[in-house]
């Protein structure tokens, strides 16, 4: 918060404010959070739609599902390494079920699956969501015990003290887990193309809007 607040000043300062507003605080989070701004970073128009289409694949997917984080803005504006960004306000949720997280993972999804269904692409862009549905997956299986196929165990270490050269559990088990993962994360691909198919007019609208205004609260 001290840092936001700081960073807020500044933005401020830069524009000869006599004052900070919502607006530079909004602007201090994006910069903290999301990383620079670049501006001045070399895109095509191919790939500015690309992003525009990805951004707005997520959002959409979040917005119709109930268990997803309400969405607060979308940006393409390129900060740190993102190409674009969908902001969101987590919700104050301590204990989450199938459901909260299958949401999750749709979510997740969303620009990924709206590339490949209205751009018929498949681009290295979505390399931090894959990364955080498969984690979000295997922790559904190998750590809260989500899967009727694997059972109410846990192979989670909360000590930290496991060797981490052996595994708690047989290769037959690692294959059934590995199973597992692929079948929860067809499911969540399976929602989330549904929605991206019945919506396919309003992500159009919504990228356009994003290509003209680069950010959308």
């Amino acid at each position: 918060i001290a840092n936001v607040c700081n960073e807020a000043a500044l933005i401020a300062a830069r524009h000869n404010k006599r004052a900070i507003t919502q607006e530079d605080f909004l602007s201090a989070i994006d910069r903290i959070v999301g990383g620079l701004e670049r501006r001045n970073m070399p895109m095509t128009a191919a790939e500015r739609r690309s992003t525009a289409i990805h951004e707005a694949g997520h959002a959409t997917v979040m917005w119709r599902l109930k268990h997803c984080d309400p969405v607060l803005k979308i940006t393409i504006i390129p900060r740190g390494r993102s190409l674009g960004a969908t902001w969101y306000l987590p919700e104050e949720r301590v204990n989450h079920n199938i459901s909260h997280l299958m949401h999750k993972l749709a979510g997740l999804l969303g620009g990924r699956i709206a590339e490949q269904q209205l751009l018929g692409i498949t681009s290295t862009g979505a390399i931090n969501d894959l990364e955080r549905t498969s984690k979000t997956a295997y922790a559904m299986v190998a750590y809260y015990g989500m899967s009727p196929a694997v059972g109410n165990v846990s192979f989670y270490d909360s000590t930290g003290q496991r060797d981490v050269f052996t595994k708690p559990f047989s290769e037959q088990t690692a294959q059934l887990i590995d199973e597992e993962v692929r079948r929860i994360i067809d499911e969540a691909v399976a929602l989330t193309r549904d929605i991206i198919l019945e919506e396919r007019e309003n992500i159009e609208r919504l990228a356009d809007l994003l290509l003209r205004k680069e950010t959308i609260f």
